[in-house]
Order: C-alpha cells, then structure tokens, then sequence
C-alpha cells in the first residue's frame, strides 16, 4: 500500500525574521509563525492520518504538536521526532547575516560580491552553490550536495519503514530540505537547477510506495487549497 506524506514547513521564526542563517541552529517561532500554522492547521483538521512526526529541531517539534492539537479526526499518539529531517546544514554560518554569508558563498563559486541567492544558483546551479557553501564554510561543516543527497535517500528510507501500513501522515520539516527533495523527487523539476523556496506554512504532498520508491505530486502549496 503506498503512503501519501504531507510535508509541512516549519512556522515563521526569530531568524527568519532578523534574516539570519537558520539550519540545524534553532530558534523560536514568531507570533505571526504561530497565528500563520493555525491556519494550516485549521485546514488539515479534517484531513485524517495516521501518523505525524517532525524533524528533531524545536520549531519543527512545535509545528507538528500545532497541527496535532487542531486536527478532529486522527488519533495521534506520541510524535517520534527525526534528525534525519533536519534542516540542511550550514556548518559555521550557522546564526550569521544571511546576505553576508550568501556574498562569501558567491566569492567562493567565483562570481562576485552577490548577495541575492536566487541570483547566484541561477548562476552556477544548485550542486555548485551547495559545494561553494562547503567551500567557504572556515570549518568546512557545511553539507555539501553530495552528503545531503545520502540523508534525503536516508530520510526516505527511514520513512518508509515507519510507515508501513498507513495511508496517510504529516511530517514538519524545513525550507531547503523540502526544496532540496523537490529537485530530487518533484517530476515538474529537471533536478538540476534551483525552484521556488516553499512558503511556512506550505504543504507539499508526496507519494512513498510500497516498493520504497518515492516521489513528490504537489509542491509548495497553500493548506487551504489542497
């Protein structure tokens, strides 16, 4: 039986909105992050699963548990939490000014001071900006396309044993994981170049088959009109 995974993005947080770098770092979600996930929750409330988790960071934890408490029709029990879906990692511009590390990212990828990140993967592509990211990194923490490629195939891997039996569940993860899965699973995506970053809030929607293949069917989409 295949299972169909609601991917939830995370609610606005503190770093999102002081446009700081914000990947395994966490922080808390905003007043309009929470007031913006009761209306995705509001509309998934009648939306039965049969299970939910979350990636194992706080703001995801919180989301899954918002969506938890609204929904009229599911008998969750505890929500296991998953590292596997965390957010990609930045290594040491982990809590930096987002435009600052996006110009060293683009001076590492050999293209100037440009701090726009949609400017700069449309430039030299998203495997390439994920390598300069890595590149620039002092430390050279920060996942690169290829380490990130093994923990999507992980993540989906790991889902696909819980899942066994269900029809339907509700996992919160992150912005860039969701994208990144997008390019890899999405079939309106060639996989190599960059799409449009989902919104907090957004659901997008994929089918994970019995035989473990995986793929994504709708992608970034307001609750409300799914």
């Amino acid at each position: 039986m295949a299972t169909e995974v609601y991917f939830v993005r995370h609610g606005e947080t503190m770093f999102n909105q002081l446009n700081k770098v914000q990947g395994w770092c966490d922080s808390p979600l905003t007043v309009k992050g929470i007031n913006d996930l009761k209306i995705t929750a509001q509309a998934l409330s009648q939306v039965h699963f049969d299970d939910m988790y979350s990636s194992d960071l706080k703001r995801a934890i919180d989301t899954v548990h918002l969506m938890k408490a609204a929904n009229q029709v599911s008998e969750i029990g505890k929500i296991k939490k998953l590292p596997e879906f965390r957010e990609v990692f930045f290594g040491s511009f982990e809590g930096d000014d987002i435009e600052g590390t996006w110009k060293q990212i683009a001076l590492a990828a050999g293209i100037g001071p440009e701090t726009d990140v949609t400017k700069i993967i449309n430039q030299v592509g998203i495997y390439e900006f994920r390598e300069a990211t890595k590149k620039a990194d002092p430390r050279h923490l920060a996942e690169n396309k290829k380490e990130l490629d093994e923990r999507m195939v992980r993540a989906i891997s790991v889902l696909h044993e819980l899942a066994v039996g269900d029809k339907r569940i509700l996992l919160v993860s992150h912005g860039d994981f969701i994208k990144t899965l997008a390019i890899k699973y999405w079939n309106q995506s060639d996989g190599l170049h960059d799409i449009i970053f989902p919104n907090n809030g957004s659901v997008t929607r994929g089918i994970l088959h019995e035989n473990g293949d995986f793929e994504i069917v709708d992608y970034n989409v307001d609750a409300e009109n799914m």
